[in-house]
């Protein structure tokens, strides 16, 4: 599936489903920067189960931290659907409802709402290897379905940080307004972040490794694997994982998608 496939159908045609004040690489803001949906979910966004796939988890030690790799969670052609379909969408700099202060972010981003029956499949894909509860807060059964997803072209790199929660989100319509509109759920709350690699060195990415700081001083570099996901805690609270994805290097840009793993409150 590449871009121009996903152009050339009508069924592919997106709108803005929410709008809110972005914020740019070294500072300001950008009114009424959109939260995107497709009309209609296009090929290659309709995941359904593949017999192939054989995820597993691998546990990261990072000074009694937890962050962990999952593989194996979307095939190739999935993972470049992703791409063409967000590419579609429309890089920018400005990422919505996302504050961080000037020279953090230096990367290109794009913010959607992803197919729900999309995000289903992949939660069902890793839903066994989750931690079933964290601080005595049990695994909510859907992962949210906003996606932040970042583009990384040569020189780009978001700095260390930690990744605040969320609360979940998902497309609501009603019989008066027939246009689904981006809706907060109730009831949970993200307490793990889910990097989805989109690609990695197989397409050509050089550099773009997530690196993972420890609280005694370990430090660990994760490099992109196309279809693999990488796993932590995250939330302002002592238990998370601060993080930073490196500099890209090479000429082809590095995709991925932040996905948050939701739990109930």
């Amino acid at each position: 599936m590449t871009l121009l496939d996903i152009q050339t159908r009508p069924t592919a045609t997106h709108r803005a489903v929410a709008h809110m004040t972005g914020s740019l690489p070294m500072g300001g803001q950008v009114a009424d920067t959109p939260v995107f949906a497709f009309h209609h979910t296009p090929a290659g966004l309709d995941f359904s189960a593949q017999p192939e796939l054989r995820p597993e988890r691998r546990d990261i030690s990072l000074d009694g931290l937890l962050a962990f790799e999952i593989s194996d969670v979307l095939t190739s052609a999935e993972s470049d659907a992703v791409v063409a379909a967000t590419e579609l969408l429309g890089y920018r700099d400005e990422a919505p409802g996302i504050q961080t202060p000037p020279g953090m972010r230096m990367n290109k981003s794009v913010h959607w709402v992803a197919p729900a029956a999309m995000m289903d499949e992949i939660f069902r894909r890793i839903a066994l290897l989750l931690p079933q509860a964290i601080d005595n807060r049990p695994l909510a059964p859907r992962l949210s379905q906003r996606l932040n997803m970042y583009r990384y072209d040569t020189d780009d790199v978001f700095n260390r940080h930690i990744d605040g929660d969320w609360p979940g989100y998902g497309l609501t319509a009603s019989a008066k307004d027939p246009t689904a509109r981006m809706t907060e759920w109730t009831g949970g709350r993200s307490m793990l972040t889910m990097i989805l690699y989109l690609n990695g060195p197989e397409d050509g990415v050089v550099g773009g490794q997530t690196r993972l700081f420890g609280r005694a001083g370990t430090v660990i570099d994760v490099t992109p694997s196309k279809g693999s996901a990488l796993f932590f805690r995250h939330g302002f609270d002592i238990q998370s994982v601060m993080h930073e994805g490196c500099r890209v290097t090479g000429d082809a840009a590095k995709y991925v998608a932040r996905v948050n793993v939701m739990y109930a409150i």
